[in-house]
């Protein structure tokens, strides 16, 4: 579809909304550099993003005086895009203001397309990524699938977690066990519990998860994210969405990444809720490594050009007949490369 030409009134506009967002952001540079000249702020230290809030960051404070206390910073604009979890070096203003001029190397880096298809960085320096599932709504094999594959191509490892197991019932055990044994075959820890006890404390098997570990948890909504994370921060204000009765789906009931300290030690960032990952900015070489029982085989096609499909000498659907692929890994396989094709083809990547 050919792109609307702009009249020249639209045209004069966006530059204009371009030259004051410029010119904004020179001011505010100016301020910080008047500032780091008169002396005003104090010595450079670590710190680390708890919160993003467009362009000020709320920083802790890891070392010095102020070790453990919040202060609101404002970022150097030769910054790249700092996340929650990131880790800095700030120097501290008067009152509760201050100034990050530098980022720390990640460890790693947990991204997704936004709705225009642009990569999103989520949070950084995350140890693993909890995928929430549930009995209800049910889980699919192709949703879980493009969060594993997003997870993979991050480094960041993965676990399964099933919530709300006590919901699961001679109708419905079966193929949850069927689901989950799947998964477990490839190597991928799955952990099974219910959000709260009956006294309200946070699971055991969740509080063990968690422990030493920087978290995230994403997964469909309505799985009970929200639920988990407002045992362990019996503290703080999360609202709980409950699943629409006409939909069966759940609402998003967090909007702002933020990072909290756990009593029983570790760190967790409640990033805003996330029905599915969008695979359409990956390549078909990202979507195949995705796959942990297809990683191996890439390169092994008989024409480089391979679709997977019913392509001659395909190695990925030899396996599959071998009984090294299950059906419904190869069935998620080819609805992703397919679903990111047609992303493809309606123009959401730019050449």
């Amino acid at each position: 579809m050919a792109k609307r030409r702009l009249n020249k009134q639209q045209q004069w506009r966006i530059r204009k909304i371009q030259q004051e967002r410029t010119e904004r952001a020179h001011r505010k540079e100016r301020a910080i550099d008047e500032q780091l000249e008169s002396g005003e702020l104090g010595a450079e230290q670590a710190g680390l993003v708890i919160a993003h809030y467009g362009q000020q960051l709320d920083i802790e404070a890891l070392e010095g005086d102020r070790k453990g206390t919040v202060c609101r910073c404002f970022v150097r604009a030769n910054i790249d895009s700092l996340v929650t979890g990131d880790r800095v070096v700030w120097r501290p203003g008067a009152g509760e203001v201050g100034v990050v001029v530098a980022r720390s190397e990640r460890r790693t880096l947990l991204q997704r397309p936004d709705k225009f298809g642009q990569i999103k960085p989520v949070a950084a320096n995350i140890d693993h990524i909890i995928l929430v599932i549930a009995p209800e709504p049910e889980p699919h094999d192709n949703l879980i699938d493009r969060y594993l594959v997003a997870a993979e191509n991050t480094g960041i490892p993965a676990v399964i977690l099933l919530n709300k197991d006590d919901l699961v019932t001679d109708r419905n055990r079966d193929a949850i066990d069927s689901l989950l044994a799947r998964y477990e075959t490839l190597g991928y820890p799955v952990v099974r519990t219910s959000a709260r006890t009956k006294d309200g404390e946070p699971a055991h098997q969740v509080t063990e998860l968690v422990r030493g570990q920087t978290s995230v948890f994403v997964g469909q909504s309505g799985v009970g994210k929200s639920s988990i994370i407002q045992t362990l921060l019996p503290e703080e204000s999360i609202r709980v969405g409950a699943i629409s009765e006409s939909t069966g789906k759940g609402t998003h009931t967090t909007t702002t990444a933020r990072l909290f300290h756990l009593e029983c030690g570790g760190d967790l960032i409640d990033s805003p809720g996330i029905r599915e990952f969008g695979l359409w900015h990956m390549s078909g070489d990202e979507i195949e490594f995705g796959f942990r029982e297809i990683r191996n085989l890439i390169g092994h096609c008989r024409f480089r050009n391979c679709r997977h499909q019913n392509d001659p000498g395909c190695a990925i659907n030899e396996a599959a007949k071998n009984g090294e692929i299950s059906p419904e890994r190869m069935h998620s396989f080819h609805r992703i490369l397919q679903d990111m094709a047609e992303q493809q083809a309606r123009g959401l990547i730019a050449d």
